[in-house]
């Protein structure tokens, strides 16, 4: 969704109607989990994918009729091979789409949650799926307001309370309550989709290397700082654009910046002086992943005198060192690679090893938040 909003921005401002499918369900293996969004706009233009493909054709159909008749509408698509014309997922799974029409009249927040996720400020927005209250309704919910409904002040106020609990984890899912929305009830489902501030990624070391794992990491949705002792390479011209570079010592600037369990620390400085002071801030404090360059003799010192500062064995077990996969990558391109390929393993459950060595579903289910 967060990559489409451009485009639907645009026509929600002009007033023209566009249908808009999300997934909303998915299990066993599929192409896109619950939250990704493909639109119809006017002169039947088409943004956004929610099979990779495979079922795009029927849900143009769907947004379009959505669109025309002003009625939102639940479906779900599976594994079919029967019909060689039949609309099913090749890859064996099953999505379930909700399809909406969107206008100014209809969804009168959808500009001020676009502003919210262009701006970075969180916002979660609950659609009705199912059951006995208005398919298609939105309410969106901020920390400080409250924009829509759901139908009834009560749905409207345990799916607040949900929303709020869960924006600073950007967790994203269906959630059952009663018409009123009594929690031990499962007549109405509504999916919670939170729009959390992409998360950070601290680069440290203004090298060759880093420019190109700033780029990737820019690639894969995370905002970027570079940061770095030593002003002669901490220039903003070394660095893509975007990317926000500092001049600091390491360990200071960490110390003085928030981080949570999404954050990325990629430690490329190399150097002892920075390495140290800098890792045992770092290993203290939230993040989901840190890593640090080296070569196994250097990760050998560095770990010595990890534990002569005071790092427990817990701390260092959360250090990813040498850093990345191995993938035998030898240019900064390729390491950042590695890299990437490392944070994305661990941020899914991956296990690094190739596809066609593996048995199973190609993606792991998403754990349900």
């Amino acid at each position: 969704m967060r990559d489409i909003l451009p485009a639907l921005t645009g026509w929600y401002a002009a007033g023209r109607p566009f249908g808009l499918a999300t997934v909303v369900g998915a299990s066993r293996s599929t192409p896109r989990d619950p939250g990704a969004a493909m639109a119809v706009g006017p002169d039947d233009e088409v943004v956004g994918s929610v099979s990779g493909g495979c079922v795009e054709g029927a849900v143009f159909e769907l947004a379009r009729e959505v669109v025309g008749d002003g009625e939102a509408r639940l479906e779900t698509f599976g594994y079919s091979d029967d019909d060689a014309f039949a609309v099913g997922l090749t890859c064996g799974g099953e999505i379930t789409l909700l399809v909406r029409p969107v206008t100014p009249e209809r969804d009168p927040a959808f500009g001020a949650v676009a502003e919210s996720v262009a701006a970075g400020e969180p916002v979660t927005v609950a659609t009705v799926t199912d059951g006995p209250a208005p398919r298609g309704a939105t309410l969106a919910v901020w920390r400080d307001r409250l924009a829509g409904t759901l139908g009834t002040t009560g749905l409207d106020a345990a799916v607040t309370a949900d929303a709020r609990g869960e924006l600073a984890l950007g967790a994203t899912g269906l959630r059952h309550y009663g018409p009123r929305g009594q929690r031990r009830e499962d007549a109405v489902s509504v999916f919670l989709q939170s729009f959390a501030p992409p998360p950070r990624m601290l680069v440290f070391g203004a090298i060759d290397y880093a420019a190109a794992v700033a780029r990737i990491g820019a690639f894969l949705g995370y905002r970027v700082t570079v940061c770095d002792a030593r002003p002669v390479f901490a220039t903003p011209r070394r660095f893509p654009e975007g990317v926000e570079v500092v001049v600091d010592w390491p360990h200071r600037y960490l110390q003085g910046t928030e981080t949570d369990e999404r954050t990325v620390i990629c430690v490329l400085t190399h150097d002892p002086k920075f390495d140290v002071p800098l890792l045992l801030e770092a290993l203290r404090r939230p993040a989901a992943y840190i890593g640090a360059m080296g070569s196994r003799r250097t990760h050998t010192d560095r770990k010595d005198r990890l534990v002569e500062a005071g790092l427990t064995g817990d701390e260092l077990s959360r250090l990813r060192s040498p850093v990345g996969l191995d993938l035998g990558a030898r240019t900064p391109e390729e390491v950042a690679v590695s890299v990437a390929a490392e944070i994305v393993a661990l941020r899914w459950g991956g296990t690094g090893a190739p596809l066609s060595a593996t048995e199973g579903a190609v993606h792991p289910p998403v754990p349900t938040p």
